[in-house]
Order: structure tokens, then sequence, then C-alpha cells
């Protein structure tokens, strides 16, 4: 199967992790078992890593502090940041840890019940790590679009239209 059916795959499944393999063959013009054998391949190769639903909790009564906080470490030799990341991943609080170009090495995206609980995490397991120099920690105020979705209602215009 040539690439750019894997990536029409990839693609409309970025978008809707809920479509039907069978309206998905239609929509590509192949057969199901195509497609389902193409999509099996990609999650053997870790090419596709989960199915995930996007939640705008601002919209729930559930309260989620999102804070992204750059780390600065002193990469070890050999294994160079592999071993930390790994490390910072194994948090609960963590949803994402990313290597960076820049100030700072890593970008780690936590979420927390509060600031106050977010501020404990940084305090008490992130920076007490064997290698971590420093942090900087930003709080998430409000999302406006979030993987590609945008999450703010545009409001509709309420003016009344006025005609010389």
């Amino acid at each position: 199967m040539n690439q750019t059916i894997r990536e029409k795959i990839l693609r409309n499944l970025e978008q809707n992790s809920r479509i039907e393999l069978k309206d998905l063959a239609i929509m590509l013009g192949e057969d199901e078992a195509t497609i389902a054998n193409e999509v099996a391949k990609m999650e053997q190769e870790r090419i596709i890593c989960g199915y995930h639903t996007l939640i705008n909790w601002d919209n729930t009564s559930k309260e989620v502090v999102t804070a992204l906080i750059e780390v600065k470490v002193t990469p070890q030799r050999g294994i160079g940041f592999d071993m930390l990341a790994e490390r910072i991943s194994k948090f609960n609080e963590v949803t994402s840890v990313y290597l960076m170009s820049g100030g700072f090495d890593f970008m780690v995206l936590i979420e927390g019940k509060s600031m106050k609980e977010v501020a404990r995490f940084v305090f008490d397991k992130l920076s007490t790590l064997e290698y971590v120099l420093s942090t900087s920690t930003h709080f998430v105020l409000k999302k406006y679009k979030d993987h590609g979705v945008e999450l703010v209602e545009k409001k509709k215009d309420e003016r009344m239209m006025v005609s010389a």
C-alpha cells in the first residue's frame, strides 16, 4: 500500500477517531479489509499510539488546572535526555513531555485540581529530581484551540441592522 493512503487514513483518524472503518474505506475508495489491515499495522508500528477524546473541561463542573513547565536539565553522558524524560513521564500528573530547543530542555504539560496542587508537584517531585537545574511554570488561563479544534464558541453579532 502506498504512503499516501496511510497518510489519508491518519488524517481522517486524527480528525475523527470514532469513524467506522467501513466508512473510512468508502471515503478513501478502498475495501474495508485493506483499511483494517493498514490500521492494525500502524498500531503495531506505534504510528497510531492511541485514540483520544478531546474534552473542553471548562464546560464541565470539574476543576482542572493545566500548566506548562519549562525544565532545564543536565543531560547524562551516554543517554542524553531520554532517561530523565522517561522518569518525568511516569508521574501521574504529567500529560505530555517534549524535548525542546531554546533556553529550556523539556516542556512538561501537567494537570492538577488547583494551582496549589501544581505548585506542590513542581516543588516536591519535579524540581527535586537529580539533573533538574531549574523550572519555569506557566498556568493556562483559557484554551482557545486544542489539538486543532476551536474550543471557544463564536459570539453572534446581535446588533440590529440599520439601513439608511
